[in-house]
């Protein structure tokens, strides 16, 4: 949930440049007992036991699945791959868009003691290869006839892969079995008796019992399989569980990839609580489905909360009139009426009156479109802007905003509705430890720690030291407890004249302008920044239209000085209170967006800068010739 917040981006050369000589540090409490997944997946069942565990949309109908059915489908497929042969401690991925079969298999694997590799369903197929072969899948579940098909085009260079399995997908796609048949071949051989030995050797699987090896793809070589055991995830869920009010009342909508740490903890914590999960049909239909199934919780990236963001911001601008003039007074009563509550003030009388008339015009208008039930978000997985989080908080939605890694389980700190402080990402949770290096860096301790890189004895050592203390690579601050992130270690421009530049902050305040859509900062040991714009097009085009502008390619309308000189105005007043040394000189305009498969963006769609400097070469030496 690795998630990169500054509270103002102003103050972030003072931060890098004064960084303290001594450490300081922070820890969440006395860490829960070990324990393993496999208990709290019978703990919740017996619990819980509710009709509507899972819902999922079969042509057009939200369909629901109990907990019996899930258990009961968990062993077979378990009892399925024992029949393959498939046993303890061997390999199987999953390939798959989220739905109801992912979690299945995976509890599957966990509770036989199989180790399962996740992998991002958005992956080109030429990147699999590694993947299965480092790991030694010898089987893999794929959701799609597409990702079938992926799959059987690599086939011939993954010799240890002996058999694909698809949710959706058959035979005739280049799969060997469907899922349907290994449940078949499992129930086949279940009886009350099986029943009741899967149960015994799933809940006598030990705590440092390896679950999973997730490949995190750096920003250069070859990904890293990060091993965690059972107690490393099982940890920071009890740990989350303390820390996140839920009930069994709560409805979550799960969207973002299982492939990737925060959402499978995630999914965990909550299927652990009893909380109802809905899956999303498409990150597309969020919004719909949100409407749908009128959440009280999500899990989300801040990319989300931006479009909603930029979506009523945009709707209330584009209005005019006397709707514009509404919407700008709520937002400035939201916000007055937001400092107050955060400073631990009461905010009655007069404004109390105004936030109430801003809640009933305004604000009640963006909770509908949330479904209308949100207690609160988690946010995770990149850097939230400070000012998009306090627009949220003063409309009534609140989003706790957390930090981690996926060598970290990934949780390590996180705001709750108890300790809540805006620009940080919270306090560390219950068994973790935090202390920031004299460099700045930030270190973390205790139960979540990855067991360590698989088959990479060497970055283990250089991630983990030998008092445990896992290395994370991104700088910050403790301050009363409270995390602040301010940019990745390895991610700071250092200019030609050794001014240090945190890039991610700037580029996400970039990002909450309307008019951008991706945005990367480049200036590592050149005299200074520029950036490269992906831009909105949805809203330049119509910005176009108005200034009636004609053009036949967007290609041609990039080109265009009208446009070069639109988006530097929009980025110079969107940074307007940066120091000088800080300011992109130069903007160039990209006509596509960044994208994994071109190896611009890792699979959590972090930016790859150095790849981005490479492919964008020639557009980058002609800016710097330009300005120079």
């Amino acid at each position: 949930m690795s998630s990169l917040a500054a509270s103002a981006v102003p103050s972030l050369h003072n931060t890098l440049s004064g960084i303290p000589a001594a450490t300081t540090s922070a820890a969440g409490g006395p860490r829960p007992a070990p324990g393993t997944l496999n208990r709290m997946l019978f703990d919740a069942v017996e619990r819980f036991d509710r009709a509507d565990a899972l819902l999922y949309k079969v042509n057009g109908v939200w369909q629901p699945t109990s907990h019996r059915t899930i258990l009961e489908r968990v062993r077979h497929i378990a009892l399925g791959l024992a029949d393959l042969g498939i046993t303890d401690k061997e390999r199987v991925g999953i390939l798959s868009e989220n739905r109801p079969e992912w979690l299945i298999t995976d509890y599957a694997c966990i509770c036989s003691g199989v180790t399962d590799v996740p992998i991002y369903p958005t992956l080109p197929a030429e990147q699999l290869p590694y993947l299965f072969n480092d790991s030694g899948a010898r089987a893999v579940f794929v959701s799609t006839p597409e990702q079938a098909r992926k799959v059987a085009s690599i086939r011939g260079q993954t010799p240890g892969l002996q058999w694909i399995i698809g949710f959706s997908a058959t035979k005739a796609d280049g799969c060997d079995f469907t899922f349907d048949e290994i449940l078949a071949r499992g129930a086949a051989v279940d009886s009350p008796e099986r029943a009741t030995l899967f149960k015994e050797r799933a809940l006598q699987i030990a705590p440092d019992q390896l679950v999973t090896l997730i490949y995190t793809s750096g920003t250069t070589g070859n990904p890293k399989g990060v091993m965690l055991s059972q107690d490393n995830i099982y940890s920071n869920v009890v740990a989350c569980q303390q820390f996140f009010a839920t009930t069994p009342t709560d409805t979550a909508l799960s969207f973002l990839p299982l492939s990737h740490i925060f959402e499978r903890t995630g999914a965990y914590f909550l299927f652990g609580s009893g909380v109802r999960i809905a899956y999303a049909e498409s990150v597309d239909t969020v919004p719909v489905n949100m409407s749908e199934i009128k959440p009280s919780l999500m899990l989300s990236v801040p990319r989300l909360y931006e479009k909603i963001y930029a979506r009523v911001l945009e709707n209330a601008v584009s209005s005019g009139g006397l709707k514009k003039r509404i919407f700008l007074w709520a937002k400035s009563v939201g916000e007055r009426w937001a400092d107050e509550k955060l400073a631990g003030r009461s905010a009655g009388g007069l404004l109390g009156m105004q936030y109430d008339l801003a809640q009933k015009l305004v604000f009640s208008k963006l909770k509908e479109r949330t479904g209308g039930n949100i207690r609160f978000f988690i946010s995770g997985g990149a850097p939230l802007s400070p000012d998009i989080a306090k627009f949220f908080y003063s409309a009534g939605l609140i989003i706790l905003e957390g930090y981690g890694l996926t060598e970290t389980s990934p949780v390590i700190a996180a705001n709750s509705l108890k300790h809540y402080r805006l620009g940080t990402v919270g306090k560390p949770i219950a068994g973790v430890e935090v202390k920031i290096a004299s460099d700045g860096e930030i270190l973390s301790r205790g139960p979540h720690i990855m067991q360590g890189y698989y088959n990479n004895p060497e970055a283990t050592r250089e991630a983990i030291d030998e008092d445990g203390w896992y290395h994370t690579g991104d700088i910050g601050s403790i301050e009363d407890g409270f995390l602040r992130i301010t940019d990745r270690k390895k991610d700071i421009i250092v200019t030609a004249g050794g001014k240090n530049i945190a890039p991610q902050p700037i580029e996400n305040l970039l990002k909450t302008n309307k008019y951008v859509s991706q945005a990367v900062m480049i200036g590592d040991k050149r005299k200074f920044p520029i950036v490269l714009i992906v831009p909105n097009w949805d809203q330049l085009e119509k910005w176009c239209a108005r200034q009636q502008i004609v053009w036949t390619s967007r290609a041609e309308l990039l080109a265009m000085p009208t446009i070069q000189s639109k988006m530097e105005k929009e980025v110079k007043e969107q940074l307007k209170h940066l120091a000088n040394f800080e300011m992109p000189k130069k903007v160039g305009l990209l006509e596509h967006d960044f994208s994994i498969e071109r190896g611009e963006l890792t699979p959590k769609l972090s930016v790859k800068r150095r790849v981005i400097d490479k492919t964008y070469k020639a557009l980058i030496d002609s800016m710097y010739s330009e300005a120079e």
